[in-house]
């Protein structure tokens, strides 16, 4: 399977509630984002085998700030996907945003720890989600729910990070001040597609703020301005975000299929 069919394939297998019939050794992946916690199984191959996911606010601004709430998501998705595989899990990686150190960047370990899955391996965000795309030469931005990272590779090596605090609940926070409705129902606003036409003008300079944003990281690497540029994360599946990210960024970017699957993607294929 190339990139595309990966996702589309994880896709299929997290809403059907099902698991491809593909030979362990299998690979773990723990996706803590700011509103949504997904779980990832692949093959050696980076295959997706199944998953899960469950819409959470246990992390903000790429910090976990419900460490036991955290823990309990992602005890129960690992237990629904050992219940479509038939096996049990012992490992797994997880992710952070480009620049988290110290104890923040240690919590998310210890959360799969507290879940019964072994951590083995910590990557950054962006990272994650160029290897899911099979990236050796480009940009990727992953827009989270508090922060936006980037990362920057040429001929398969990183050479560039960044990160910064824009993202997703930004988007949520002008809806509910816009439509003087709480937070929560803002956020279901936004995941609604029948509605994201009606909502863009209110959320259009949010989107082009972060795309100012993520031109104004990577200032002065007149390199990079010929290198493809692909955004992920939730915030990517608003129709409409590809053409007026790429307005505001001032060249054309690529969303792929289900953008919030590409970083937990990731993150499976390097457990």
């Amino acid at each position: 399977m190339d990139a595309y069919e990966k996702i589309y394939q994880l896709y299929h297998l997290i809403k059907t509630k099902t698991a491809a019939d593909l030979p362990g050794p299998y690979k773990v992946g723990v996706d803590l984002g700011t509103a949504d916690v997904v779980l990832v199984v692949t093959d050696e191959s980076g295959n997706p085998v199944a998953g899960s996911m469950r819409w959470a606010s246990v992390v903000k601004d790429g910090l976990v700030v419900d460490f036991r709430g955290a823990m309990v998501i992602v005890e129960k998705l690992k237990a629904e996907v050992e219940a479509i595989m038939g096996i049990t899990l012992d490992k797994g990686a997880t992710a952070i945003p480009p620049g988290t150190v110290g104890r923040n960047a240690l919590a998310c370990g210890h959360v799969i720890a507290g879940a019964g899955l072994e951590p083995v391996c910590q990557v950054d965000e962006p990272v994650a989600a160029a290897k899911a795309l099979d990236i050796s030469h480009g940009i990727v931005v992953d827009i989270g729910g508090g922060t936006t990272g980037i990362a920057v590779l040429k001929n398969g090596e990183l050479v560039f990070t960044a990160d910064e605090p824009t993202g997703g609940t930004h988007v949520s926070l002008v809806l509910a001040g816009a439509y003087k409705i709480p937070f929560e129902e803002a956020e279901i606003l936004k995941r609604d597609p029948a509605r994201h036409r009606k909502i863009m003008p209110v959320i259009l300079p949010v989107i082009e703020k972060m795309a100012t944003v993520v031109k104004n990281m990577l200032a002065g690497y007149d390199e990079f301005n010929e290198y493809p540029v692909y955004v992920v994360g939730g915030t990517a599946y608003l129709q409409g975000f590809e053409t007026e990210f790429g307005k505001a960024f001032g060249r054309k970017v690529h969303v792929p299929p289900h953008p919030l699957l590409v970083t937990p993607l990731g993150i499976a294929m390097f457990g």
